[in-house]
């Protein structure tokens, strides 16, 4: 295996050529009913390096990752650590044995402080009673050493999600952890958030200690890591040096195809308006407008992309398209029809589709199976209703016909939705969306979090959608993504629409300038 360093690193940043295994994984194979999750699996990373896992969602690295942290037992293979075979029964003694995850869902409670989120289940005592005087020193020396940034005072409720991933990051160093995991750690960060989460990941790297990063992300795996393993459908099809391998290599490891493009230039927008908004004003719990007088048509056959960075009121505004959240001002029609008073169910039922930002808080219900989740929002209509009643067997039916076409890997419908991963999840959702036969679909970044096989088939579904007449609502932070797709470009800042760009001579750079303000309000509408 190839072991570079990062580039721009210091020398004590990069793992040198033949430095000792920190992990060794022979032969791991891990079986499910009615799945074999891995199959044979070879993996050897280097101590002191961070070392990426890639490959499709549900390829299997999640529970590679749990087997290594003693959540699962292997069926075959062997663990070995620093040359030396170990037999994890349990997380707490993959912990003893110095390595520490951090899993995609955070595990905080709100309620409870850094510091008590921190030294829970391994509390400092001082005379048989609870020391916290030293359970904060520790973790301001660990903050510091690490540059992670922590109030051990601060309620974790307060907390955004990179402050809240640096309190998990926290966690495990505290227990003496000197191998890292990470379970997709940016699938929920914004750009800001990544780049510190990376320089978070040199400090690490600084001290000596082992990450392992588990991603779909290539151009971040070819970013951040010394070493790249690819996985694809449970079996290790092999490594690559990221210093020398393209992501499109990179790609093509993975799903057998190089990278998709979301590009598409022939128009297909009609003249028949689905969606118009006039005056929409929307306030925060303070009264601050965080939508601000927005004016917006989208008409049948087209993509209208909403640029911004993140917290400029996109998700208020998709809020008060789907009647989420009150206006304040203004009027939302829907064809001809005033819907501004009409609550979300009579909006969906209406031929309103909607794949939101936060799949767990608003798309899905974790614990609950997957045909109880392909029916959520859409429970009053057949296949899932029959009468005053749920249909079950149909429903069970139709889930599976959905797996099976948007290739939600899963063992069947009975499944519950937790044991998907995140990908997965996101599939169903755009699957359960795209079967309702919408005639507008309000689609909040629907690739976030998928690999590049699931991005490509939602590009292709969204694209397919439009020519048939489907009006669409998308928001992204994938610049490449909203240019590619959407027939119109705007901008929001600061909760208003500043500009129209037209996606067929935008660059990124471009739109980059009029979402941060630096290009002023040119080209506004």
């Amino acid at each position: 295996m190839a072991a570079t360093g990062v580039t721009g690193s210091s020398p004590a940043a990069g793992s040198p050529e033949g430095a000792p295994l920190a992990v060794e994984l022979r032969g791991i194979t891990k079986r499910f009913p009615g799945v074999v999750a891995n199959r044979d699996i070879e993996l050897r990373v280097r101590r002191g390096e961070v070392h990426a896992i890639v490959g499709e969602n549900g390829a299997g690295k999640s529970t590679l990752m749990k087997t290594l942290y003693g959540m699962h037992r292997p069926d075959e293979g062997s663990i070995l650590l620093d040359g030396r075979e170990v037999h994890f029964r349990s997380p707490a003694d993959a912990i003893a044995a110095g390595i520490g995850m951090v899993h995609q869902h955070f595990m905080l409670a709100d309620n409870f402080t850094v510091l008590e989120n921190i030294v829970l289940g391994s509390e400092p005592t001082k005379g048989g009673r609870l020391d916290l005087a030293e359970g904060r020193r520790r973790i301001r020396d660990i903050s510091a050493r690490y540059a992670l940034d922590l109030d051990p005072d601060e309620l974790v409720e307060n907390l955004g999600v990179g402050d809240r991933q640096r309190v998990e990051i926290a966690k495990v160093l505290y227990r003496g952890a000197t191998t890292l995991i990470l379970d997709e750690p940016t699938a929920v960060l914004v750009p800001q958030e990544v780049d510190e989460l990376f320089g978070n990941l040199a400090e690490l790297k600084r001290e000596g200690l082992t990450v392992i990063f588990i991603s779909h992300k290539l151009d971040e795996v070819r970013k951040v890591a010394d070493s790249i393993t690819v996985i694809r459908r449970g079996t290790t099809v092999g490594e690559a040096d990221p210093k020398t391998t393209t992501a499109r290599q990179l790609a093509e490891m993975m799903v057998g195809s190089e990278l998709p493009s979301p590009e598409t230039r022939t128009s297909t927008v009609r003249d028949v308006v689905v969606l118009e908004l006039r005056g929409v004003t929307v306030a925060t719990p303070g009264g601050r407008p965080a939508v601000d007088d927005v004016d917006l048509t989208i008409r049948e056959g087209e993509v209208l992309g909403i640029a911004g960075v993140e917290g400029n009121g996109q998700a208020e505004l998709v809020d008060a398209i789907m009647g989420l959240r009150p206006l304040t001002a203004g009027t939302v029609l829907f064809g001809d029809q005033d819907i501004s008073s009409w609550s979300t169910r009579d909006r969906r039922e209406a031929g309103f589709g909607f794949i939101p930002e936060d799949r767990h808080r608003q798309g899905m219900l974790l614990e609950g199976t997957l045909w109880e989740n392909r029916i959520l929002g859409h429970q009053t209509r057949p296949p899932a209703s029959k009468g005053w009643f749920i249909d079950r067997k149909a429903s069970r039916s139709d889930t599976a016909r959905i797996m099976k076409d948007y290739d939600v890997r899963a063992p069947g419908p009975d499944t519950l939705a937790v044991a998907l991963s995140g990908g997965n999840q996101q599939k169903l959702i755009v699957g359960r969306e795209m079967e309702s036969g919408p005639r507008l679909l309000v689609a909040a970044h629907p690739t976030r979090g998928v690999d590049v096989g699931a991005q490509a088939a939602i590009w292709e579904l969204l694209k397919d959608a439009r020519a048939e007449g489907m009006a669409i609502l998308l928001i992204s932070a994938d610049l490449d993504e909203l240019i590619g797709l959407s027939d119109t470009l705007r901008v929001m800042l600061r909760g208003r629409l500043v500009a129209t760009l037209d996606p067929g001579t935008c660059t990124p750079e471009q739109l980059g300038g009029h979402m941060t303000g630096a290009h002023g309000t040119a080209g506004a509408a």
